[in-house]
């Protein structure tokens, strides 16, 4: 289904049961490129056209009522691609924090990034630094975008920190439980995913929050990101709604 054959406004969410909404959604944005060469365009097209995606999808999770979502926008790992890529898709972020904070601010958007921020370079950092600033003390809805994420060094800058902690005498190791290791990871003030949607039918997490996606549930659609609309999210929230959530214990 295209975005111009989508539903109709009034029966867009047919189905649904807005009483059990994931509380955060997390996303996992791939096909950029896959879905520009399937065209017959530059790679460079799928990643801007995945970019207004994350616009539609965070202007449907604000309408649904879905408080946190979280976006994979740039992983450690994705330095490793070309120059060419990398260079655009920095000038990407930066001309679209330009031009989407004062429209995520008006919608009631908090911005939070969370990743090795410091390694960005300075107009970079002062951007996300304003946009954070900008955004603060908005509710409708915290879009997370995870910049220069990786996992596994999430958790071991947090194993750093709580060991120094410790060092200081600011922590007893005794009193470390999970919930405390959680507290210092880049997402310890807000709850973790209850549903991961991936796009382009990869079935990996792809070292993306993989202490916070314990028991999230995990939704794989084929389409490409740059496709993907409300019906499919649409499609994810019906899938969600229909799974028993046990957390390992008995239904």
């Amino acid at each position: 289904m295209t975005r111009a054959q989508a539903p109709k406004a009034a029966d867009q969410w047919q189905g649904v049961d807005r009483s059990r909404l994931p509380r955060h959604v997390a996303v996992i944005m791939d096909g950029n490129r896959r879905w520009a060469i399937a065209r017959h365009l530059p790679g460079k097209s799928g990643h801007r056209a995945g970019r207004d995606t994350l616009r539609d999808l965070v202007k449907a999770c604000v309408e649904i009522g879905i408080p946190y979502l979280t976006a994979f926008a740039f992983s450690t790992e994705n330095w490793k691609r070309s120059a060419d890529e990398v260079g655009f898709l920095w000038a990407l972020f930066r001309d679209t924090l330009d031009r989407e904070v004062d429209e995520m601010h008006a919608n009631g958007v908090r911005m939070r990034f969370i990743g090795e921020i410091q390694e960005l370079t300075p107009d970079l950092r002062e951007r996300i630094a304003h946009a954070e600033r900008r955004t603060a003390g908005n509710t409708a809805l915290t879009l997370t975008i995870a910049l220069n994420y990786g996992s596994r060094r999430e958790i071991v800058s947090a194993a750093r920190r709580l060991a120094e902690d410790v060092a200081a005498g600011a922590l007893r190791p005794e009193d470390l439980d999970e919930a405390t290791f959680g507290s210092y990871l880049y997402t310890g003030d807000q709850p973790d995913p209850d549903l991961l949607i991936r796009t382009s039918g990869e079935f990996r997490i792809s070292n993306y929050l993989l202490w916070q996606l314990a028991y999230t549930e995990i939704y794989v659609t084929q389409t490409y990101w740059p496709d993907f609309g409300r019906a499919d999210l649409r499609d994810a929230l019906l899938a969600y709604q229909g799974r028993e959530r046990r957390y390992g214990a008995r239904p």
